[in-house]
């Protein structure tokens, strides 16, 4: 129907858009979205695609607080060459797309973009060696 109203080219079925690898298992009727060639790409950009993996990016105990954002001016310079925002960025496109479990933990750390402090980007780095460990599952439908 829209090649009718619109000059356009049947490219046939999509396995690949926006970093999103798309499996199909047509006989099953199930699909899948992977994002593994996103989360090593992160991974590398960040320097931590050696890291070792964890199970959960957040746990029970685990706090954020205004507290923990930087205090002095000696802080804020040392956590002003800190990429926090961009990572926060990245990690919010993966909960986005495929990761849809990191939801509560990125929102949590977006509300520190203007003001980080270290636990912060520790807790950043967390989600990364999260992601490490889960960069082969796929959300399945």
């Amino acid at each position: 129907m829209l090649s009718t109203h619109f000059d356009m080219k049947d490219l046939g079925e999509a396995f690949y858009v926006l970093g999103i690898k798309i499996l199909h298992d047509r006989a099953n009727g199930v699909l899948k979205l992977s994002q593994r060639t996103y989360i090593e790409k992160i991974l590398k950009r960040f320097n931590m695609h050696n890291c070792s993996s964890t199970r959960a990016p957040i746990v029970k105990g685990d706090k954020f607080s205004k507290a923990q954002c930087s205090q002095n001016d000696d802080e804020r310079e040392e956590t002003r060459t800190i990429p926090y925002s961009s990572l926060v960025g990245s990690l919010m496109y993966a909960q986005v797309c495929t990761y849809p479990d990191l939801a509560f933990v990125v929102g949590m750390l977006g509300r520190y973009l203007s003001n980080p402090g270290n636990q912060h980007w520790k807790a950043t780095k967390k989600v990364l060696r999260y992601l490490q460990g889960t960069k082969d599952l796929m959300l399945t439908y």
